[in-house]
């Protein structure tokens, strides 16, 4: 059944399923073995209508109500209940989390209300207070009285065309809000679950679970955690970010224990969950009855697909069940996924000739780039297209990502000029059946390759060195195979042209000074010779760094541009002065 919203689908669900298990919330701060809180559908339901007629004293449809809570059943809560409401729901972090963005993005929503609970209402009162004008109400979604009757009585039917704003992390520019409508997030799971349930008529089977730690406030968090339950009806297991850094063994564990687990996740977790899963960790581990593991929100590197694997494929994994996903919040979260049935291939391409704009497979034994294939588009319409010329690029030859679909947002809030530069992209010269527009220009680069497509990066972070295009991504997977740590490559201008700067965070740094000062030579040696070798680059200045050192968004992106302006301030704690 297609419902026209959110609400209208929780509806369908209390109708058909009152008692069933809709969330669990797993608290390991309350108990380091797991506590666990579970909604049904008619409480999720109850407690939402409980939100929508406090929010109906603050404003009106159309309002926004931002959610700064922590993670939990509130923050769903929250969600729901501003869009029961009518009002445009705002997932913000904690502002403890991300004082920056919440501010940045407070300002620009101008909410009539903020939605929070009672153990972070005081710095919320702060952050409400400073803002310009008169400020928001604080709502304590905990404090509100679940049982008593409601005083809005709603069909279900979208009051306003536009459901949310989805604030993008900024590791480019500054955090802007993507206006996602009730349409949009309705196409978008439907185009999830027809890619990932592809040979099973796009539907999930009814014992599916969603399993999941990642921040509500962030689309893939949001949509996948929140909303494909609601949609198709399924029992949802999540806890915190927290919980997984503290532990990644809890997400192989609350996998292992739902059926058909269903999970999404960003690369930098596999890797960290192969790496910190200790053997006492996996006892009684069977991850036999996973479904799949989304990996999706940054580039997928390939070393950390194979280390997962090779670590917990003794416990079952099946060898199909790890896809890589391509999307952003521009497309409310979601375009294209590894082709069903099979592992995510991953292909080994000619450096130079990637470097110069085409793709060419190459043997071991030559300079190359490891890439995966995130599947043949198949969802919604999807383009490769010379952002110059703004013509289609045959197949092979590197441009950037266009997508055309019900899933594309419909701009960014209060700001056109933006809008039309992102949102607005016109072909020139379209293929016979190709839409000339509009269409969303993603500011990412990728290629069509034997039908799939490949992600190169981000075109505001390649790097221009000695005349040629280098790809940042690509040089950072190089050294992070060295100094096992995170990476940012940036170029940086001298008086003649650009110079090639890598800061790499060391985690294992030795147990001595003497050791330390060892190790660090020796990783110097290591990635000059590697980048020299693989990307036939020069490295004007390597600059070790402590852990935490390098800049990222609230979603663990690099912040690059933050990272020169780092680099040339001479920021950054050096580890290797005496080296």
């Amino acid at each position: 059944m297609t419902h026209s919203s959110i609400p209208a689908a929780v509806r369908e669900q209390v109708r058909q399923q009152p008692d069933a298990p809709a969330y669990t919330f797993v608290d390991y701060d309350v108990d380091p073995a797991g506590y666990s809180q579970s909604l049904t559908w008619s409480q999720v339901h109850r407690r939402a209508q409980a939100v929508a007629a406090e929010l109906a004293s603050c404003g009106s449809p159309g309002d926004r109500a931002a959610i700064l809570a922590p993670q939990g059943v509130e923050y769903i809560v929250g969600v729901l209940g501003a869009m029961e409401a009518g009002f445009i729901a705002v997932p913000l972090p904690e502002p403890l989390f991300g004082a920056e963005r919440v501010s940045a993005a407070l300002r620009d929503s101008s909410p009539a209300a903020i939605l929070t609970t009672s153990a972070v209402v005081t710095d919320v009162d702060s952050c409400a207070r400073a803002l310009p004008g008169s400020p928001p109400a604080v709502i304590e979604i905990d404090a509100l009285d679940p049982y008593s009757p409601p005083a809005l009585h709603s069909t279900g039917a979208p009051q306003t065309k536009t459901a949310l704003l989805q604030y993008t992390s900024g590791s480019t520019r500054a955090p802007a809000g993507v206006v996602v409508t009730h349409k949009n997030i309705m196409a978008n799971l439907n185009q999830i679950m027809s890619d990932y349930f592809e040979d099973q008529g796009g539907v999930p089977p009814w014992d599916a679970t969603l399993v999941s730690w990642l921040p509500f406030y962030h689309d893939m968090g949001l949509m996948f955690g929140i909303f494909i339950p609601i949609r198709f009806g399924l029992h949802s297991v999540l806890t915190s970010p927290i919980a997984f850094l503290q532990k990644p063994a809890r997400w192989m564990h609350l996998v292992a224990s739902n059926t058909k687990a269903f999970s999404p996740a960003p690369n930098f977790a596999f890797e960290l969950t192969a790496r910190r899963t200790s053997d006492a960790d996996t006892v009684g581990l069977d991850l036999g009855n996973v479904h799949t593991f989304i990996s999706g929100a940054e580039r997928v590197h390939p070393p950390a697909i194979r280390h997962f694997v090779e670590r917990f494929s003794r416990f079952n994994l099946p060898d199909t069940a790890l896809r890589a996903a391509y999307g952003l919040a521009e497309a409310t979260v979601y375009v294209t996924t590894s082709n069903p049935g099979r592992s995510a291939p991953i292909v080994r391409f000619d450096y130079q000739k990637l470097s110069a704009g085409y793709a060419k497979r190459c043997g071991d034994e030559q300079p190359g780039s490891e890439l995966v294939s995130h599947g043949t588009p198949r969802a919604c319409t999807m383009r490769i297209v010379d952002p110059e010329t703004c013509v289609e690029n045959p197949a092979g030859k590197v441009g950037e990502i266009w997508v055309h679909g019900d899933n594309v947002a419909a701009g960014y809030w209060r700001n056109p000029q933006l809008s039309e530069q992102t949102f607005g992209g016109r072909l020139v010269d379209a293929s016979p059946g190709t839409p000339l527009g509009p269409w969303l220009r993603t500011g990412d680069l990728g290629v069509i390759y034997e039908d799939e497509l490949f992600i190169i990066g981000r075109i505001k972070d390649l790097l221009i060195v000695d005349g040629r295009n280098h790809y940042p991504d690509d040089i950072e997977a190089t050294v992070q195979e060295i100094s096992g740590g995170r990476v940012a490559a940036i170029s940086v201008p001298d008086d003649r042209s650009e110079r090639l700067v890598v800061i790499a965070e060391m985690k294992n740094r030795g147990s001595s000074e003497e050791e330390m000062l060892h190790r660090l030579r020796r990783v110097k040696q290591q990635v000059t010779s590697a980048i020299s070798k693989s990307h036939g680059l020069r490295v004007a200045d390597l600059v070790l760094v402590p852990s935490g050192s390098i800049p990222i968004t609230t979603s663990g992106k690099i912040r690059r541009s933050s990272c020169i302006e780092c680099y040339q301030q001479d920021e950054f704690t050096r580890l290797d002065v005496t080296v």
